[in-house]
């Protein structure tokens, strides 16, 4: 394209006068239309690119600035960049002024770079022309979170994805999957954004994806906030209102999407699922504080070109909308926060899909074939391309609760699970230290019984499928121990977390792990005599012997089972086996007391 603009110079320097003008109106119509075209991505930059690119910005224009947080596990910062029409960029001023903070992340898989030219493009625009930018939203951007993973740049590590010709790697310095580590925070990447997380408290957030699976005609797909597990006031909004706008910009923009295609079939004409996220998940872990999130996951198969400039659209779609519907969105969130530090009694806790509702959607996809695989000589799937379909299918986007926690007044945690205490610290959770010593009376949870993953996790081995007993115990607790108010915009946090039976709770992260090995035993032939004189003193545990003994074979021919029994039931069983050190107290007089 360069040397057609030289061809044209050198035509133009070659005309008689009478015809410059009309010649250099049409070279200038045709210079602009070349300036407007936009870029073909093929290749995404480095991470020392895209920082220099952002410092660039910032030196550039008074409308945004650079901002770096904490660390990461590979020893660099996190960069995040605001941009801000009336040129403050005070977090706690910007949400006295009832500005609407939009927090976009990008590149916590690193092999999916689409958001990070695409925010890259769209920051570009913005400075170029200011009125542009949006008067009542505050645009936060995050130009590489998975840090680590950026700078471990190659060509192979996403064997099934077009484009780009290199990119970073899915885990980070410490191997971990940043996308399953928000409510956990194992790596300093985490520990950060939760820093910039509780600083700008966004109203909406967006992470940007690119996804796997089936294929089909979309370039884009999103998933949102599943919206029973979202606070009511923000999900009736959410969709019957702002989804709605953001399908409607994208067609409009040739962009049209779909629903995250997510199913249980072999291919999606059996109907997709919404996409459950937990804690784990940046969306999940958000929409804890009553956030609107969005996960935009481009087509991996699509031209990276046309993936790039999809997520530039859908966020200048989304600027739109949360710009048009400013003060409706600040006024819902500040009542879903209210109606969450009111709500007493239970919080629905687990989710599983509710298969009886479904809505019916209108999908684009390929038809799904099988040919005989070159390689084993099996049948195998593919995608006809030259077969696209519109059909009519379900989509699965109802979920009901599995479990409900019983919420207490309060929660005493102890000091010395500290890992827990610091987590929460960062997620603002107000607490108070005991000043003494002293005994509560409280409910105790004891673990009956859990499932564990046979492989490690992210890490862990984490807990599942977790049930639990409560009981009413006097137990000692001691100066600098945390009393947790329930009374607290972030309730929805201190639940997920603090009850045992959560999906993503610490303890089902293995926080806790301690509490279920059993420190204290028994030698047979020495326990034997005492066992003796348990049962002569308790008939009714004798009765309950001999009737395990006549219902299990096993158990009545194995010695040492037996007298586990009895001990279990003695005195000498340690009554902190098992028990969950994190109690409830159901008197809100407590929090005001001085211990």
């Amino acid at each position: 394209m360069g040397q057609s603009t030289s061809n044209f110079a050198n035509i133009v320097s070659s005309m008689k006068n009478k015809l410059f003008l009309p010649l250099f109106l049409f070279l200038s119509i045709f210079q602009i239309t070349f300036s407007q075209t936009r870029k073909i991505y093929t290749t995404t930059p480095t991470y020392a690119e895209i920082v220099s690119t952002y410092e660039a910005f910032a030196k550039q224009s008074a409308y945004c600035k650079l901002l770096t947080y904490g660390t990461t596990d590979v020893g660099k910062p996190l960069h995040l960049l605001v941009i801000s029409k009336s040129k403050e960029f005070d977090a706690a001023i910007l949400r006295k002024q009832n500005k609407r903070i939009l927090l976009i992340n990008n590149g916590i898989h690193p092999g999916e770079p689409d958001g990070i030219d695409a925010s890259i493009e769209m920051v570009n625009t913005l400075l170029k022309d200011a009125a542009k930018i949006p008067d009542d939203v505050v645009i936060c951007i995050i130009p590489v979170y998975n840090v680590d993973g950026c700078l471990n740049r190659g060509k192979y590590s996403r064997a099934n994805q077009n484009g780009p010709e290199e990119y970073g790697f899915r885990g980070n310095a410490q191997n971990l999957d940043l996308n399953r580590d928000f409510i956990k925070a194992d790596s300093k990447n985490a520990q950060t954004f939760t820093q910039i997380f509780q600083t700008w408290k966004p109203d909406v957030f967006v992470d940007n994806h690119v996804s796997d699976g089936a294929d089909y005609q979309y370039i884009m797909t999103l998933i949102a906030t599943q919206r029973d597990k979202l606070h009511p006031v923000l999900s009736k909004y959410m969709t019957a209102e702002m989804l709605p706008q953001l399908f409607d910009k994208m067609k409009a923009r040739s962009y049209e999407m779909s629903p995250y295609v997510d199913f249980e079939g072999e291919t999606p004409e059996s109907g997709i699922v919404e996409f459950m996220e937990t804690p784990r998940f940046s969306s999940g872990y958000t929409s804890l504080f009553n956030c609107l999130s969005f996960i935009p996951e481009t087509h991996m198969w699509k031209p990276y070109n046309d993936r790039v400039w999809s997520t530039y659209e859908l966020m200048f779609s989304m600027i739109e909308v949360i710009q048009k519907d400013s003060k409706k969105i600040g006024l819902l969130k500040a009542d879903a926060d209210k109606q969450v530090k009111e709500q007493q009694g239970a919080f629905f806790l687990n989710w599983k899909l509710d298969t009886a509702k479904f809505d019916s959607i209108i999908f684009k996809g390929y038809e799904a074939l099988h040919k005989k695989s070159n390689i084993s000589g099996q049948q195998r799937l593919f995608y006809d391309r030259t077969k696209p379909f519109t059909k009519k299918i379900r989509f699965y986007n109802r979920y009901k609760p599995s479990d409900t926690a019983d919420v207490p007044d309060m929660y005493l945690i102890p000091q010395a699970w500290s890992r827990v205490i610091e987590r929460l610290q960062m997620n603002g959770v107000a607490m108070k230290q005991l000043v003494k010593d002293t005994s509560i009376s409280c409910e105790v949870t004891y673990i009956t019984s859990y499932e564990s993953g046979k492989n490690p996790y992210e890490g862990h081995y984490p807990h599942y499928n977790t049930k639990t007993r409560t009981e009413t115990q006097a137990l000692k607790f001691y100066k600098g121990d945390y009393l947790i108010s329930v009374d607290q915009a972030c309730n929805r946090y201190i639940v997920e977390t603090l009850d045992p039976k959560g999906d993503d709770s610490f303890f089902a992260w293995n926080f806790f792990d301690a509490v279920l090995q059993q420190k204290e035993w028994f030698s047979d032939y020495i326990f034997e005599e005492k066992a003796e004189e348990i049962l002569k003193a308790d008939p009714k545990l004798k009765a309950e012997l001999e009737s395990k003994k006549k219902a299990d074979k096993a158990f009545a021919e194995n010695n040492r089972a037996q007298l586990y029994f009895i001990y279990m039931h003695s005195p000498y069983y340690e009554k902190s086996h098992n028990r969950y050190p994190v109690v409830g107290i159901y008197t809100k007089s407590y929090i005001d007391r001085k211990f």
